[in-house]
């Protein structure tokens, strides 16, 4: 009996063509795909009123029958209707719910109440454009089998291993939910943050906000994945992003893995979030395994 995905656009619109071509990927590869109503729908920059955008993915929660809810994509949206989101059936019958960028609202908010997996991996907004990798590793997760992947070594890496569960997501996303209810607590786990079209000087206010409040103290790990379309100001920051990084973690001795293949890149690998994983940085390879 095939597995089930259904696909709902909690955030920003999408478009016909990017769900035909997730619609014929899924069912190639053995999976039934069902839509959510709205999944096709357009409320000025969202994919409908957040009242339907609610209901679709509440339909989605109660669901039985299904076995994962896969984002359309990101954007902007996530965090206006979660609190009015009821997660009764959710717990009794858990589904992995799929995305990033915006959607590490649901990662964070899921893990801090319910402490169940969730699901970092692409969304059929990037599925043409990402890497054969990114789309297998997806379909590993979803078929039960481990990835392990193998990443070039960074010069800005810090060696070290770590066997702990993975949280995090999008850095502005994970920086807009401290101390709120959807808080995420990062003690003895490993960090990943990605970002994308942040300026230098915004993502060193955002790490020390993340110091400030505690997040990186007492990390086991770290994963620095895409840092994408990172701007530079007039007067230059003096610093690039890893070295931004490095200088915030510096004073700690966890491992730190620079370019992680995950975020808002083409080779945008699967990572559970609220899963145990395995990290390995030595000087001259670093390999992952969940």
């Amino acid at each position: 009996m095939s597995k089930k995905i259904h696909i709902t656009a909690p955030a920003k619109v999408i478009d016909k063509a990017c769900i035909d071509f997730a619609v014929e990927f899924f069912e190639k590869n053995g999976f039934e795909v069902s839509l959510a109503k709205h999944v096709l729908g357009q409320h000025n920059y969202f994919s409908g009123t957040d009242a339907e955008r609610l209901a679709d993915f509440q339909a989605a929660l109660d669901d039985d029958s299904l076995d994962f809810i896969l984002c359309a994509r990101g954007g902007y949206g996530s965090v206006r209707i979660i609190d009015d989101l009821d997660f009764t059936k959710f717990v009794k019958r858990p589904k992995l719910i799929i995305g990033f960028s915006d959607i590490t609202v649901f990662h964070n908010h899921i893990h801090t109440h319910f402490n169940l997996p969730t699901l970092h991996a692409s969304v059929p907004l990037n599925f043409q454009s990402n890497s054969a990798e990114a789309l297998q590793s997806l379909v590993n997760v979803l078929n039960g089998k481990e990835n392990k992947y193998e990443i070039t070594p960074s010069k800005y890496n810090r060696a070290g291993e770590a066997k702990a569960v993975v949280v995090g997501g999008n850095l502005s996303i994970l920086y807009s939910l401290i101390g709120t209810n959807s808080d995420l607590t990062t003690d003895g786990k490993i960090l990943f943050i990605e970002d994308i079209g942040e300026h230098i000087y915004a993502i060193d206010r955002i790490l020390y906000s993340l110091k400030k409040s505690g997040k990186l103290q007492k990390l086991a790990g770290l994963l620095v994945g895409g840092m994408t379309n990172i701007k530079d100001t007039e007067i230059p920051f003096g610093k690039n992003v890893e070295e931004v990084i490095s200088e915030i973690v510096a004073p700690y001795n966890f491992p730190v893995c620079f370019n992680f293949p995950a975020g808002h890149v083409d080779d945008n690998r699967a990572i559970a979030c609220g899963k145990e994983a395995r990290l390995m940085v030595r000087q001259n390879s670093v390999t992952f395994l969940q």
